[in-house]
């Protein structure tokens, strides 16, 4: 391999990490937004899903200008199936959170950079190395001392949080093992479909013009923005890596919470928290040192 060719390998990678961590960072406002527009949880998913789909749309003619008819029309097997997890993945979420705790949810989450090492192996012959290995372990063992890891969980909402997190695990897969699928066209596609699926559940006859306007920021801001850093960022990195870099939305959803309402923030949500970052940060260094 040439210097160049090494150069620009490893330009990529910084260019995908910091994608990665912003998109994560997007993610992590869902709390926050939650909390601010105060409509029941189906009227809030279908707002996401629909205004972030819109927007997706939006950013997909703006970067496309005429050719962006062809996104949709050229959406074949490996871009359907993408569609399908979407769609898949956040309706399981929805699911998930009427059946078990946040705290469950949060550590199934958690598993993901594990989930996408072995898929990643399995279906990429992306060998993972010993750093990532240990950081996502890290990781996972941060999360379960931020939330804990109860009896309050159920077994119907535990198998539909796994469902989810592997639907973005297949995702983050697809993504590497396809890299001609048009992210942002699929993601529009899913996110307006899962949004479309609550809407007959969602009640808006109480939403004030505030919360309005704040459904339609949470669409664009946690949906769309998200989406489209993501897909820029994930095609760069192999799938552990990305999946790892992800898990920042653990730590940094109490953080936008703790800001906005003053809500405590427990010793162990600051220490678990921490080892969180201290797992991605090393990660990342680690990363760059190992390339340079």
């Amino acid at each position: 391999m040439t210097d160049l060719a090494f150069d620009q390998i490893h330009r990529d990678r910084q260019i995908g990490v910091i994608f990665v961590m912003l998109a994560a960072a997007t993610w992590s406002t869902a709390g926050f937004f939650t909390r601010l527009i105060g409509l029941d949880y189906a009227a809030m998913i279908a707002g996401r899903g629909i205004f972030g789909g819109l927007g997706l749309f939006a950013i997909i003619v703006m970067t496309e200008g005429r050719n962006w008819p062809r996104l949709f029309t050229n959406m074949r097997g490996a871009s359907l199936l993408y569609i399908v997890f979407v769609v898949a993945g956040m309706t399981a979420f929805v699911g998930s959170l009427g059946l078990t705790s946040v705290a469950h949810n949060a550590v199934i989450f958690a598993t993901l950079p594990l989930m996408a090492g072995f898929l990643g192996w399995f279906v990429l012959r992306e060998t993972p190395t010993p750093a990532s290995v240990a950081a996502a372990g890290l990781a996972l063992i941060g999360v379960a001392i931020m939330v804990g890891f109860g009896a309050d969980g159920g077994l119907a909402g535990d198998a539909l949080s796994v469902l989810s997190t592997l639907c973005m695990t297949l995702c983050i897969i697809l993504i590497r093992r396809h890299p001609e699928i048009s992210i942002t066209g699929c993601a529009c596609v899913g996110s307006l479909t899962s949004g479309l699926i609550c809407l007959p559940f969602a009640d808006l006859s109480a939403a004030q013009p505030p919360q309005l306007i704040f459904l339609v920021l949470f669409g664009l801001v946690n949906s769309a923005a998200g989406l489209t850093l993501f897909s820029l960022g994930s095609r760069k990195l192999p799938a552990m890596q990305t999946a790892l870099i992800s898990t920042l939305d653990t730590p940094l959803a109490p953080l936008w919470v703790w800001i906005a309402f003053q809500e405590s923030v427990t010793p162990q949500t600051l220490i678990g928290g921490a080892i969180v970052l201290a797992a991605v940060i090393g990660n990342i260094l680690w990363s760059r040192r190992a390339v340079g």
